[in-house]
């Protein structure tokens, strides 16, 4: 059995595809563009900053190289040393980095806000898909229901202990497991923006896994996004302008666990089946760390209460999307 596990990129960057000029002409100045392609968290990552002076633009990427480095190790669940895959292994972590109380704690918010339609938890349920489908004779029908219930046992945002002022985490039962993916790429976005700010740039597009602008382009344009089109996610089925703004998206097809694209790797926690392939939730907010994590609960909640997560959780509009374009806009 063909397994897909690589994250297939969830939002194209329409400027990039479309041949974002490198040097444009504003007046008397030239602004000129700095580039970065790499990965986050394991997927695709990128850093374009406009700017009048290559040393100094090099110098800011540096440093928001350093960053991201410095926060893939307290997030990363693809490594044995990080924070989180300590605290997973342990059931318990002693003096956290101040990023991952307050990540974490975003996180706890999200998922009350949506009564669990978003989880962090959801690791041991992410566990049993991955290890049925990467094992041999892998049942297409999935994992069996008594395994399914056994891992959403130890699912339950509740079960996290977060002892803020003595920077301490643990779980309330053995086993349970924690995955922040769905909120660091956002987080770690907004912190690297802050760094190439701080280096005295504005002018940006920011993307960790979750694109955010900075100011409009030199010319005054707004930066385009394209909406990656669920059954085919290099091309785009809708094009958003923003401008400080970030834009996150979720959708099923990021991930397959089988190559008839039945299961994914985002899991309904309430009934430990995972969500359709071929729909996507694009969420607009100011900040990464809000739009992300904010759109899988909404991916994950009932129609009715849409509306009403995206509004206390802080975001500004969300996207329905299928194959044939945009079915549902909802905005706060």
């Amino acid at each position: 059995m063909h397994t897909n596990l690589s994250r297939r990129r969830f939002i194209t960057l329409a400027a990039a595809a479309a041949g974002l000029p490198l040097l444009l002409q504003i007046g008397n100045a030239q602004a000129r563009m700095a580039r970065w392609e790499g990965t986050a968290l394991g997927a695709p990552a990128s850093l374009q900053l406009f700017h009048n002076d290559e040393a100094q633009a090099q110098a800011a990427i540096a440093a928001a190289l350093d960053e991201l480095k410095r926060l893939e190790a307290i997030f990363s669940v693809y490594r044995a040393d990080s924070a989180i895959s300590t605290l997973n292994r342990h059931g318990v972590l002693e003096n956290a980095p101040q990023d991952f109380v307050n990540l974490l704690t975003r996180a706890l918010s999200l998922a009350k806000i949506s009564d669990g339609a978003y989880d962090p938890t959801v690791q041991p349920l992410w566990r049993l898909y991955f290890s049925h489908f990467t094992g041999a004779s892998a049942d297409p029908a999935g994992p069996a229901q008594q395994d399914i219930a056994a891992a959403l046992a130890l699912v339950d945002w509740r079960g996290v202990e977060v002892d803020a002022a003595n920077r301490r985490i643990a779980f309330a039962r053995p086993g349970m497991g924690l995955t922040l993916n769905s909120g660091a790429q956002g987080y770690i976005t907004d912190r690297v923006s802050d760094v190439l700010r701080a280096h005295g740039f504005d002018r940006m597009l920011v993307d960790m896994g979750e694109p955010r602008a900075l100011s409009a382009k030199p010319d005054g344009s707004a930066w385009r996004i394209g909406i990656a089109n669920p059954a085919s996610p290099s091309n785009t089925v809708a094009t958003l302008e923003v401008v400080n703004q970030c834009v996150s998206t979720s959708g099923g097809y990021g991930t397959l666990f089988d190559q008839a694209g039945k299961f994914t790797h985002l899991i309904d926690t309430r009934s430990g089946r995972t969500a359709p392939a071929l729909l996507g939730v694009s969420v607009v907010a100011e900040l990464g760390a809000v739009a992300d994590g904010l759109s899988t609960a909404m991916l994950m909640a009932p129609i009715e209460r849409r509306q009403e997560i995206l509004r206390a959780a802080g975001g500004l509009k969300a996207l329905y999307v299928t194959p044939q374009g945009i079915v549902a806009t909802v905005t706060a």
